[in-house]
């Protein structure tokens, strides 16, 4: 089937289902959407008949693609994504209708009103749903428009940036102004308006980018205190082992390790050196001048006398005797 394509004004192309046979419309739609999106696996409608429209709007290296069509699903596969020369973002708000966008680990859900983002060189599903008829503006943004506004190494995860409590109501009036009016003003004026939306993105993937930094550090910190506190009130069993640890926190043998690097120190290490200062506080209580070194070692959890005796003068400069004498 031959896709004929509608040159509206020298910067906007258009696609109808309208003028194609019913059992037709769906395929014609479908080389629409890709010669406008990049490659995409749209999966056919269950019935004949697919009353579709694109309208394609450059921006300067950018476009919008205003599109609407009833309830389906697509898809950007692994190879749609080699077929692709170029990388881009998508930013769509949602018109009518609701869709849901599946990227790696997160579902984002956008009602009419909503913008979400998303990346074309990452596998994603659209789940096109409650119609009959849903409508989208979705902006085509290239890669390296929204990258240059972040910091070197961002990562760019599906997400619904209107929520954003600072900037997300400028991102969706931003949005809408532009797809509204993209063909009244002169496209310079709108890839001005567009390098606003763009940086107001950039602003949002920041925030929530450094807050969820926050959230981490802090969870993080939190954990690795009781770990600490895991690890203190079982010291002085001779075994101990990160996975006892790892069990009583309830996290992985893997995280406790990387915990206590944080603070600079291997599980084995930390253990000894706390179970170190246990025996040199003993060592030095009047109270238990009459016990043995052997013993107080042991009661710490060491179970080799000569290896607590070559611990200890590592630790404090001087042989556990004479740190008792002093």
């Amino acid at each position: 089937m031959q896709l004929i394509e509608r040159a509206v004004s020298s910067r906007q192309s258009a696609w109808d289902t309208g003028g194609v046979r019913p059992a037709e419309q769906f395929a014609y739609y479908r080389e629409a959407i890709c010669q406008a999106f990049m490659n995409l696996t749209p999966e056919p409608a269950a019935a004949a008949g697919f009353a579709a429209s694109v309208e394609h709007i450059r921006l300067g290296d950018a476009a919008i693609n205003r599109v609407s069509f009833p309830e389906h699903v697509v898809w950007r596969s692994a190879a749609d994504i080699a077929a692709s020369e170029r990388s881009c973002f998508y930013l769509n708000l949602k018109l009518a209708g609701r869709c849901r966008i599946q990227q790696g680990d997160r579902e984002v859900s956008l009602s009419p009103g909503q913008v979400g983002i998303f990346d074309s060189d990452r596998q994603f599903a659209l789940l096109h749903d409650r119609g009959p008829q849903l409508r989208v503006a979705s902006f085509w943004v290239p890669a390296e428009a929204l990258r240059e506004c972040l910091p070197a190494s961002f990562g760019v995860a599906a997400a619904r940036v209107s929520d954003d409590p600072y900037v997300g109501h400028l991102i969706v009036e931003t949005a809408r102004t532009l797809s509204d009016g993209a063909l009244r003003i002169s496209e310079e004026e709108g890839v001005l308006l567009f390098r606003a939306l763009i940086e107001l993105v950039a602003v949002s993937l920041s925030r929530r980018s450094r807050a969820g930094a926050a959230e981490s550090e802090s969870l993080a910190d939190a954990t690795a205190l009781a770990v600490k506190r895991a690890i203190h009130r079982r010291l002085r069993e001779p075994g101990l082992a990160v996975a006892d640890i790892a069990g009583a926190v309830g996290i992985s043998e893997r995280y406790v390790h990387k915990l206590l690097a944080r603070s600079g120190s291997s599980f084995t290490d930390y253990i000894i050196d706390r179970r170190l200062d246990g025996a040199a506080r003993d060592l030095a209580d009047p109270a238990m001048a009459d016990r043995a070194i052997g013993a107080i070692a042991f009661d710490w959890g060491f179970s080799d006398l000569s290896h607590f005796t070559r611990r200890f003068k590592q630790r404090f400069g001087c042989r556990p005797r004479d740190w008792r004498a002093r």
